[in-house]
């Protein structure tokens, strides 16, 4: 039984039963390792970070006993490591490419040499980082990045500090990219002073090890138990935090609006190369930093780790705005943001001419990633959702590092160069070369109503299928939680968010539109898919159930597509609206005059709007479906009664009645209307606006013309 020390800093999550059923196997204790660092965010972020294991295993060569190093590959991420994650190398062939290394200049051919030592050819491709572990004589290593350990490492006087705080016991590497050369370094420091515990890196991170998997783990927390410790102590004597502040943050719910109507203009901003996807963060921590007088001078110098620093980009750009803005026009408003983002773009595109190599790749998109606004938050804006959050978050722990190190001592940041030599590395950029060609509607945010079932549950899912980041919504509490937990299984929360949204009320509306503004950073896609159905012979319609059809399908569609076009022209990205109507919009039958009429107004609704917007790039088209059952909440209600009794079938028999009517004798099925929504906006048909696209299986009354 393993005595564990109190920890207040990190989390000890060690369980000895667990850890005794994988005890022989080296690998299963690398991976429960692994996921225990993972879990604690106070160790390492999100794809940050690297662990390894070395061990004897059978060479299928040679038969014979060899020892293998298991190192966590290129882009995997501890929390979520499995085997899998892994590469695995031959270590005596790892080291014995020091025969062959030609000093710090021919770094990058050293990683193509990595693939002659791979033990296991179903493994992962191993990192630029495997050389650091394969070294060093340990059977367990760490590579974290706590930020307490940062906030030391990035200190002007980090070197004296990790001497004194550990009384020699943890050695001390200046800061050096990441490669074979850093590998033999730490080798060197180590052989120096055999008897460390383990490693600072300058500006970097922190290399603790152990001879078995817990003693690796147990002196990893330790480590940084003690450099949180320090750094607390320190932060609790200066009572004026980066300064003090200068700025008041707004109240709470003031500064949700204000964050909720500043993102789409943002991210028109920050989309002009490429559509970009927002997050937004009013972390106390966050607010600590931007509300405060060293924000000034903190926030140009960028970060120090290079984890942060890659996904954070060179430094932030900071709105010089009052906290309570007004908005008011969005064309000034505009205008008054203009010159900081045409400044951010210049600052970027001196940084790559004044540190390019001559064989630097092309420079990549000018626009920040983070955005400091002081009294209300920050945004990030990525390629996608997840890239967006990680981003927020890796600035966090750059905030939490700057305090750490001006606490201490004074924070230094990277150097341009080194900066600029980690952004645009040639292994980083092949490793982005590798990634998956964007799907068709990546980047694109898609709010469609009436989206917890049924035809808008189809049309939701396909888009989020596609690229998309979806708000799900519905006017039933209970059917808006049964999608949601649907669709936690299909999607994380990356990928949608819900919203309760009764398209009646305009406050709905205007709620689910600034949620996606916050979650998300704006709407390119706005399905009209809210709906339901009354069917009923003229003497018997009420006046009620006239003004709730007119109300949900016809004011319902004005108001919701309304709001939505307010936030796109904010964002100048163009946009697509699209009306789910129905062949009742072109066909007279019996018994439906209220909804049938209804339907009719939606269509030209439909073509007056696609007349007015497309001077804004925003197209306006109509998806006609008939006759879709499944999974539909219409046919919950006594619409299916009413049609039934109208064309004399039973209820039972409708089906087959409505596919026997069409041309193509076919059953329409949501999935069919949710691939024609895709159709129009999936990219082929941009030029595209005022149409109609009949789903019907063919209905000739149906026929536009």
């Amino acid at each position: 039984m393993n005595t564990v020390t109190e920890f207040k800093h990190v989390s000890y999550l060690w369980d000895d039963a667990k850890a005794a059923t994988m005890a022989g196997d080296e690998v299963a204790l690398l991976i429960y390792r692994s996921n225990l660092l993972g879990a604690d965010l106070r160790l390492t972020n999100y794809g940050g970070g690297n662990t390894s294991c070395k061990a004897m295993a059978r060479d299928p060569l040679t038969g014979q006993e060899t020892e293998v190093m298991w190192v966590k590959g290129s882009g995997g991420d501890l929390g979520t490591l499995k085997a899998s994650g892994l590469a695995a190398l031959y270590v005596d062939r790892l080291r014995s490419l020091k025969n062959v290394y030609r000093g710090i200049d021919h770094e990058d051919e050293m990683v193509e040499l990595f693939n002659h030592c791979i033990f296991d050819l179903a493994s992962k491709a191993p990192s630029i980082d495997t050389p650091l572990h394969g070294f060093l004589p340990f059977k367990h290593i760490d590579h974290l990045h706590p930020d307490a350990a940062i906030a030391i490492a990035a200190a002007k006087d980090g070197k004296k500090i990790t001497q004194e705080l550990f009384n020699g016991t943890i050695g001390w590497v200046d800061w050096q990219r990441p490669g074979f050369d850093l590998g033999l370094k730490l080798k060197a420091c180590f052989d120096e002073n055999p008897g460390i515990r383990g490693i600072m890196l300058g500006s970097h991170g922190l290399f603790t090890w152990g001879d078995t998997a817990y003693e690796s783990y147990i002196n990893t927390l330790e480590v940084i138990e003690r450099c949180a410790e320090y750094i607390e102590d320190a932060v609790a004597k200066n009572t004026t935090v980066f300064g003090g502040a200068v700025t008041t943050s707004l109240p709470k719910e003031e500064r949700l609006k204000q964050a909720a109507a500043f993102a789409p203009v943002l991210r028109g901003f920050c989309s002009s190369h490429t559509n970009m996807i927002g997050h937004f963060s009013d972390d106390e921590r966050v607010l600590s930093f931007i509300n405060s007088k060293d924000l000034a001078r903190l926030a140009p110098m960028g970060t120090s780790c290079p984890d942060h620093f890659l996904r954070t980009k060179i430094s932030p750009l900071v709105l010089e705005l009052a906290p309570a803005e007004n908005l008011g026009d969005t064309a000034s408003l505009k205008e008054k943001l203009k010159p900081a983002f045409e400044g951010y773009r210049k600052m970027y595109a001196d940084y790559y001419n004044n540190c390019k190599h001559p064989n630097s790749p092309a420079m990549r998109d000018a626009n920040p990633v983070v955005i400091l606004y002081p009294g209300v938050g920050m945004f990030t804006f990525a390629v996608n959702k997840q890239t967006a959050r990680v981003a927020a978050e890796f600035y966090t722990n750059a905030i939490n590092v700057m305090r750490g190190a001006e606490a201490i001592s004074a924070y230094t940041s990277l150097p341009r160069q080194e900066a600029f030599n980690i952004e645009y590395w040639l292994l980083e950029e092949a490793k982005l070369q590798r990634m998956p060609k964007p799907k068709a509607l990546s980047g694109k945010i898609a709010l469609i109503t009436g989206s917890a079932g049924g035809i808008g549950k189809a049309i939701a899912k396909k888009m989020a299928d596609e690229g998309a980041c979806i708000i799900v919504n519905d006017n039933d509490a209970e059917r808006l939680n049964t999608a949601n937990e649907a669709l936690q299984k299909e999607y994380s929360k990356d990928v949608f968010t819900t919203v309760l949204l009764d398209v009646t009320s305009r406050t709905d509306i205007q709620n689910a539109f600034e949620k996606a503004a916050l979650v998300f950073g704006g709407v390119d896609i706005v399905v009209n898919c809210a709906g339901l159905s009354i069917s009923k012979p003229l003497e018997e319609h009420t006046d009620k159930d006239w003004d709730l059809l007119y109300d949900v399908l016809v004011k319902g569609q004005f108001t919701v597509t309304q709001e939505g076009v307010n936030i796109m022209r904010k964002q100048e990205l163009g946009g697509h609206i699209l009306n789910i109507v129905s062949k009742n919009a072109l066909v007279s039958g019996p018994n439906n005059a209220g909804y049938g009429s209804a339907k009719a107004a939606q269509l030209h609704l439909s073509r007056l709007n696609a007349a007015e917007l497309g001077k804004d790039r925003i197209r306006v088209n109509v998806v006609n479906p008939d006759a879709v059952i499944s999974d539909s909440k219409i046919w919950q209600s006594g619409w299916a009664e009413g049609r039934a009794k109208a064309y004399n079938v039973t209820v039972e028999e409708l089906p087959a009645y409505y596919a026997k009517r069409t041309l193509l004798n076919e059953i329409i099925n949501p999935g069919d209307i949710a691939d024609a929504c895709f159709a129009f906006v999936g990219g082929l048909l941009n030029k595209s606006t005022g149409n109609v696209l009949n789903v019907d299986g063919g209905v000739a009354t149906a026929f536009v013309r």
